[in-house]
């Protein structure tokens, strides 16, 4: 008789204990032990709990390569969380780890591996190729590719967030806390508007203070105080929101026929436009893609959308500045170009629309497309071709966390037909989708790279670009990872060439996911190691530092509504000289849509709950030391790093940390 010592630990969330039957068999290569139901004395799998139990087997297995769990109901169906079992062979030997992270919902019966990752030429044996294909088999039925809209990229199969599998769901936790977190928003709103409602008018800036109660933030405070100053605005190019719209200008456009007439009042002595352009001094704000989107109609009001040229000069002594605005791609008499030395309204209304815009294209191409979409046709290609065995598999899987249901209720309660952006957005609607497609036809693979994003925009040595810097840093620091993990799975290019399930990957990724994009420049082949550390690079740095520079300011920039508005209720001015403060608050969002605004950007923004910090895995899916050394390594670079930006933000009244690591989520969560 052999005796195997085996420890079964349950999940630590909600809800992830059961009072259901537990049995367990163990396969080897020379037979199995026998089905042993886990039944110690008291309660078994507790959350939280690791249980140990003796398991017999009238003959010596050999290596155990298999543990087979079952979950059979007692009374009630109780679901169940598995992190792992450990499984010890009779008088000692070495402990196996098999890693699970699954639920068992229902009678079920899983079979599990030991951690130790394997390409599937490292696999010989039939058993253990068979699982392999019978766990790919299982999820390509349960993780379907589907066109929720035409030209954007494919996503999983499931109508709302009810239709995922379970380990695709948010924990209990999360989940309240997102819908506790939205309603606490919104309802905190209502009674602000309420007030403002019975109270005074809304009629100036300083009205827009009134909603400015309980949910605050110090760089939330900053903007209201310094929003008006064009140093801010170009402040917020570099390092806000959506710090990768900014480009060199080489050339003026032909479309923006600023002189240097215009603007020599706004350069520094002994210089003009001419010379700056040379010099590499002049940068272009261009939003052609928002040019003849069709707007929102909000009850019954139609909204207005503009798509401004806005030209900035680095300033020697006041730093990036806007110094041209335009708020249509073409120039005409009821097109001025706006200027600092305008009266000042008039200025600042220019500012405001360019700013709109920048709320359109950060929340739905920098935000939702760039990072949000694109990382799930990752995921649903991941979850479809690689089997929880693979290295690539264990290497994503904590950057995948909570994607498919958070981007599942985007689609169902953000850009819906009837979502949060048709009601305060001014292009919600119609308008939304065909601003996404546009992107989708020009996005390139390239652009997801940040070295060639800021080579191609001609922004490497602009100053004071601390999202360049720090995304940077990250990026080297994901990358040598990566490099790492590769190294230790893959010896050669040609271990890259012959891995199927790998080649199944990338197509599923370039010709399902990534469909109808003829020049995103991803090949459907993966051909060496170089290009698989870099896609990978891409996938974890997407989900990570990119989503973290988007999505962790929304609230900072957005909560002093006049800075970034959502909508505009009247049409772009025409005339310098008839813009009034009525005017502009006859076009800037409402209290109702102002209220909205707040409660999202605060929702969305806001540091979550159970989050896990970049380089912290808090399921073990590698079991070798190797990897573990590198992961140790990882998280060394970004101790290093965190030390960096904390040094260079000390004192600074304007911090940049949206990208300390110990702020950047893992996985997109929100």
């Amino acid at each position: 008789m052999e005796v195997y010592t085996v420890t079964v630990a349950t999940g630590t969330s909600e809800y992830s204990g059961t009072n259901n039957y537990i049995y367990v068999t163990l396969v080897g290569e020379k037979g199995e032990s026998e089905r042993t139901q886990l039944d110690n004395p008291g309660l078994d799998f507790c959350r939280g709990a690791v249980d140990k139990y003796k398991v017999t087997s009238p003959s010596p297995l050999g290596s155990v390569l298999l543990v087979r769990l079952e979950k059979q109901r007692y009374w009630v169906e109780d679901n169940w969380f598995c992190r792992y079992v450990t499984v010890e062979p009779a008088g000692g030997g070495k402990v196996l780890t098999f890693p699970c992270y699954r639920w068992f919902i229902g009678d079920v019966k899983v079979e599990i591996r030991a951690g130790t990752a394997k390409t599937v030429m490292e696999d010989s044996l039939p058993q253990l190729l068979a699982h392999r294909k019978n766990e790919l088999q299982e999820r390509q039925k349960t993780y379907r590719w589907v066109t929720w809209a035409p030209g954007i990229p494919r996503c999983i199969d499931a109508p709302t967030e009810a239709d995922l599998p379970q380990d695709a769901r948010f924990d209990n936790e999360k989940r309240s806390d997102f819908e506790h977190s939205l309603h606490y928003a919104l309802l905190e709103l209502s009674l602000k508007k309420l007030t403002i409602r019975f109270g005074k008018s809304w009629d100036d800036l300083e009205d827009f203070k009134r909603i400015f109660w309980k949910l605050r933030s110090p760089i939330a405070e900053y903007c209201m105080k310094h929003w008006k100053e064009d140093w801010f605005f170009g402040y917020q190019c570099l390092n806000g929101s959506n710090p990768r719209m900014i480009q060199r200008c080489k050339k003026l456009p032909e479309n923006f026929p600023v002189t240097a007439d215009m603007v020599q009042s706004s350069m520094a002595d002994r210089t003009n436009l001419d010379k700056e352009l040379k010099a590499g001094n002049i940068y272009l704000l261009d939003y052609a893609i928002m040019d003849g989107i069709p707007s929102n109609t909000i009850k019954g009001k139609p909204q207005y959308i503009a798509a401004p040229l806005c030209l900035l000069y680095q300033h020697p002594d006041e730093g990036l500045i806007p110094i041209a605005i335009q708020l249509d791609q073409t120039p005409d008499r009821d097109t001025p170009i706006f200027l600092p030395k305008d009266p000042p309204l008039a200025w600042l209304l220019a500012k405001m629309w360019v700013r709109h815009s920048e709320f359109q294209v950060f929340q739905l191409l920098s935000h939702l497309l760039r990072t949000h979409l694109v990382v799930e046709v990752v995921c649903v290609a991941t979850l479809r071709q690689l089997p929880a065995v693979h290295p690539i598999y264990k290497l994503l899987a904590p950057h995948q966390r909570y994607t498919l249901e958070i981007n599942c209720r985007g689609r169902t309660q953000l850009i819906s037909e009837n979502g949060i952006f048709k009601r305060v957005v001014s292009t919600g609607g119609d308008g939304l989708l065909i601003l996404a497609q546009r992107e989708y036809k020009v996005l390139t693979y390239r652009s997801l790279q940040p070295h060639y994003d800021f080579s191609d925009r001609g922004v490497s040595q602009l100053p004071n670009y601390f999202y360049r810097e720090h995304s940077l840093m990250l990026w080297e620091a994901i990358h040598s990872y990566v490099s790492g993990i590769v190294s230790l799975y893959y010896q050669s290019d040609r271990d890259v060439q012959e891995d199927l399930e790998l080649q199944a990957w990338i197509r599923d990724i370039a010709e399902e996911g990534f469909a109808e994009l003829p020049d995103f420049g991803l090949s459907s082949k993966l051909s060496s190691k170089e290009e698989l550390c870099t896609l990978l690079a891409v996938a974890i740095f997407t989900s990570t530092a990119q989503h973290a520079a988007t999505n962790n300011g929304q609230f900072d920039w957005c909560a002093w509504v006049p800075n970034t508005p959502c909508t505009m209720r009247q049409p772009p001015p025409t005339d310098k000289d008839a813009v009034t403060m009525n005017m502009i608050m006859a076009t800037l969002p409402d209290v109702s849509q102002s209220c909205v605004q707040m409660a999202i950007t605060w929702h969305l923004g806001r540091a979550q709950p159970d989050a896990i910090p970049l380089g912290q895995y808090t399921q073990q899916h590698f079991t070798e030391d190797h990897a573990l050394e590198l992961i140790e390594r990882f998280r060394a670079e970004l101790k290093a790093i965190e030390k960096q930006i904390l040094a260079q933000n000390e004192g600074v009244e304007l911090p940049y940390l949206f990208l300390l690591p110990s702020r950047v989520e893992n996985s997109i969560t929100i």
